[in-house]
C-alpha cells in the first residue's frame, strides 16, 4: 500500500515561538501527526522556562530551547541571539503562538515574508493586549481572531484569515476569549498548510493565495 506521508526532505521546515501554554502549538502539532501539515517543526522556542508549551513539545519529541529574555541587557540583543538561533534551523516558517514579545524592526525585516502571528482580534481592531475586554466594553456585536503576517508594525502585517465569533449578551472575558480560541485552533494550522504548499505569500504588503490578492480582512474563515 502506498503511504500518503511525506518524506521530511518535502516538508517544510517550522520553528514555533511561545512564551506560555502553548495551545495553537498543540493544534499545529496534532494535525501535522494526523497527517494534515506537511511540516516538520524542528524546534520550539520559549523565552520563559517552565512552560505548558515546553511540555507539549517535550511530549511529541520536538527540540526545544529556552531563551530568556530577562538575561539580556537590551531588547535588540536578545532577538540578535534568537534570529542566530532560529538562523540555524534554516526555517522556510516561523509560527508566533502566543510569543509575548515585542520583536525589533531588524528581527521582522529578516523574517519578512515567512513569519506568520495570530491575533485574538478581528485586525485592525483591538492591536495589543486585553482585546477580549476591549470587544466588551466596545459593546461589539462580533469578535475574533486573526492569522496575519508579521512586519515592522505591531499587530499591522497583512492578514491571512480571520475567523468571526458571535459576542453574547452574557459574555465574559473567560467564555469570549475560549471560544475565539476554538477558531484560533482551526485558522492557525490552515494558515500554516497554505505557507507550506507554497500557496500563500506576501508581496507588497499584500497577501496572495492561489497567485489572487486577498482583501484587506483576509480570508474569511
Amino acid at each position: 500500500m502506498a503511504s500518503n506521508t511525506l518524506d521530511n526532505s518535502s516538508k517544510a521546515r517550522v520553528v514555533v515561538l511561545i512564551s506560555g501554554s502553548g495551545s495553537n502549538l498543540q493544534a499545529i502539532i496534532d494535525q501535522t501527526e494526523q497527517g494534515q501539515l506537511p511540516i516538520e517543526i524542528c524546534a520550539v522556542i520559549s523565552n520563559k522556562d517552565n512552560v505548558k508549551g515546553l511540555e507539549r513539545a517535550a511530549h511529541h519529541n520536538i527540540p526545544a530551547i529556552v531563551l530568556d529574555h530577562t538575561l539580556f541587557d537590551s531588547r535588540e540583543s536578545f532577538d540578535l541571539r534568537l534570529q542566530e538561533i532560529i538562523d540555524a534551523q534554516s526555517p522556510d516558517i516561523i509560527v508566533l503562538a502566543g510569543f509575548m514579545r515585542i520583536l525589533t524592526e531588524a528581527f521582522t525585516r529578516h523574517f519578512e515574508g515567512k513569519m506568520l502571528n495570530i491575533h485574538p482580534s478581528l485586525l485592525p481592531k483591538y492591536t495589543g493586549l486585553h482585546t477580549h475586554r476591549r470587544a466588551l466594553e466596545a459593546g461589539d456585536k462580533e469578535h475574533g481572531v486573526t492569522v496575519h503576517f508579521v512586519t515592522s508594525e505591531l499587530d499591522g502585517g497583512p492578514p491571512v484569515i480571520q475567523a468571526r465569533v458571535p459576542v453574547l449578551d452574557d459574555d465574559t472575558e473567560a467564555s469570549l476569549a475560549a471560544r475565539v480560541l476554538q477558531q484560533e485552533h482551526h485558522i492557525y494550522p490552515l494558515a500554516v498548510r497554505w505557507m507550506a504548499e507554497k500557496r500563500l505569500e506576501m508581496r507588497d504588503n499584500k497577501c496572495w493565495l492561489d497567485g489572487e490578492v486577498l482583501p484587506p480582512s483576509g480570508h474569511q474563515y
